[in-house]
């Protein structure tokens, strides 16, 4: 398939010299690893990676920044102040097991990508005993993903404005009831529009998220500074580190290793509310299937491999671009090696200087404030959790710099909360959609007959499926128990695919590109740090714990 310029972002950059053919590759064989029901790959060069410079940082920024963006959401704006306002900074150290294990996953996935051109799932599903079967096993791991919690909980805010500054209460309040199912159902389908229109989807959802992402934390750090005090910080960030401690029951905690060096043996752990912690530590980041999305837009960002292949575009102006049914590989010498261990830099920069700090702020920033302006010991609304800070904002502030001004910061927390909520409910639905999309691409047999031009509409009739799927669901639940719900299926699905990739990576990839040792016990630790999670919460759920 001759390289598609459009789907290249960073072909500017690239030295003229990886134009010409110097990796012989006339007689490379290019292996039809796992299941034949998948088709082969095909074979071509590795362009060179682009050379990282200040002047141009900011195009190199990858899906590090589309993720970035996307991460600071359910988890860090509903879960996040959900645990602090009732247990403090203390068991913060969830987060940073969590999203360290993603940051594994995340570069594990994508090291996929680079040498094929094909994002995670598919690689996956060219495993035996083939496509079918995973097809069955991942539709039950990826199905916490159909519920649309994000949509739910953003109509909170918007509804607090609508209601002139009220936080709703639609357990007493009919009218608040359905306000706020008309407005989940109503930012529901409206984020789902990037999906349709603009060209590269990959692209309209990065310049949303570089929006939020920045206005965001802009926003949430200028309440840091000015209205947060030095212990509030400590307490935040000293959490991050606080392995071990646990709550023992109410507001209180301890910690299992303090305890058991002190001799006072194994803490009595209240289980009561680990549905609640669980899914703060799903949900930190990004969370369950959700991550499979990074291989994703390594691939339509035009890195590796990904050169080649194409991308998904949208069903308005996206009329050029196109999507190859099958991966593309290059053979593995002493050149295209070094070609290899640059675009590998790339990938290690995006997710530990890009991707993971914003993760760490998304979680810490919205918790700050919690943990500043709610009393200890606050429990969270099954429906308004996504407003419950606002309140205390306004209090604050306005005590400081007068009523005016907490009213002020009160509408722009409440604008704050929307921004983090409805836009990332536009990259959810398009990683859901993509990775099966994707999937179905490659190993359907009657798809791949189609020509490579019309996976926009093999897409587009997948989101009108999901957006009816969609509006069912937000009839369920309370956004919270929605949340919930979605969490407990997602670590199962994360622990689970974090195995997995490791199979993958261990037999389809050149013994060269594989893993070494500390990678492989990074991703299963993660692998096993996110399984027993979701054991442990079920365990709890079903009354055995």
């Amino acid at each position: 398939m001759t390289p598609d310029k459009t789907t290249n972002d960073t072909k500017p950059r690239v030295d003229e010299s990886s134009k010409s053919q110097d990796i012989d590759s006339s007689n490379f064989e290019v292996p039809h690893l796992g299941s034949k029901k998948m088709p082969r790959w095909t074979s071509g060069e590795l362009v060179k990676a682009p050379i990282f410079t200040w002047r141009h940082w900011f195009a190199l920024l990858g899906p590090g920044l589309l993720l970035g963006g996307s991460s600071i959401g359910g988890g860090e704006w509903l879960m996040g102040p959900a645990v602090t306002a009732k247990y403090g900074g203390a068991l913060m150290w969830l987060a940073t097991l969590s999203i360290v294990g993603q940051v594994f996953y995340n570069m594990e996935i994508s090291r996929y990508t680079l040498y094929t051109g094909e994002p995670i799932f598919t690689g996956k599903f060219r495993l035996l005993p083939g496509p079918q079967f995973w097809i069955v096993l991942y539709l039950i791991l990826d199905f916490g993903t159909v519920f649309p919690y994000l949509a739910a909980n953003a109509a909170t805010p918007l509804a607090s404005v609508l209601l002139g500054g009220e936080l709703p209460n639609p357990e007493q309040n009919d009218m608040h009831w359905w306000l706020l199912r008309l407005l989940g159902y109503l930012i529901f389908l409206l984020a789902l529009v990037p999906l349709v229109m603009g060209g590269k989807i990959y692209n309209s959802l990065k310049g949303i998220m570089t929006f939020k992402m920045f206005t965001v934390l802009g926003f949430l750090s200028i309440l840091a500074i000015f209205h947060s005090n030095a212990s509030t910080w400590y307490e935040i960030f000293g959490g991050f580190f606080r392995f071990g401690t646990v709550p023992i029951g109410g507001i209180e905690t301890t910690n299992v290793f303090i305890s058991l060096i002190r001799g006072n043996g194994m803490p009595d752990v209240d289980l009561s509310t680990i549905a609640l912690l669980a899914a703060f530590a799903a949900i930190a980041g990004s969370g369950g299937l959700s991550n499979a999305a990074v291989s994703n837009y390594t691939r339509e960002q035009g890195w590796g491999m990904g050169h080649h292949v194409g991308a998904i575009p949208s069903l308005i102006g996206g009329r050029e671009l196109k999507l190859s049914h099958s991966g593309m590989i290059f053979q593995v010498t002493p050149k295209s090696l070094k070609r290899w261990k640059s675009w590998y830099r790339h990938l290690v920069r995006d997710q530990v200087v890009v991707w993971m700090p914003a993760c760490f702020l998304g979680v810490a920033l919205p918790s700050m404030l919690s943990l500043q302006f709610l009393p200890r010991g606050t429990e969270a609304s099954s429906w308004v959790a996504a407003g419950m800070t606002s309140n205390g904002v306004r209090t604050h502030v306005g005590a400081a710099w007068g009523p005016d001004a907490g009213e002020i910061f009160w509408y722009l927390t409440m604008l704050c909360g929307f921004l983090v909520l409805a836009p990332t409910m536009a990259t959810h639905s398009d990683g859901f959609i993509r990775r099966w999309v994707d999937v179905f691409w490659t190993a359907s047999s009657r798809l791949r007959k189609m020509d490579p031009a019309n996976i926009r509409w093999v897409y587009f009739s997948v989101v009108v499926i999901y957006g009816i799927f969609g509006l069912i669901m937000l009839s369920v639940a309370p956004p919270l128990e929605l949340l919930k719900i979605a969490a407990n299926v997602f670590n199962y699905a994360l622990g689970f695919s974090c195995f997995h990739t490791l199979v993958v990576n261990l037999t389809l990839l050149p013994k060269e590109l594989r893993p070494g040792w500390f990678m492989r016990i990074g991703l299963s630790l993660a692998g096993l740090f996110f399984t027993i999670l979701a054991i442990v919460t079920t365990l709890q759920l079903v009354g055995i714990l």
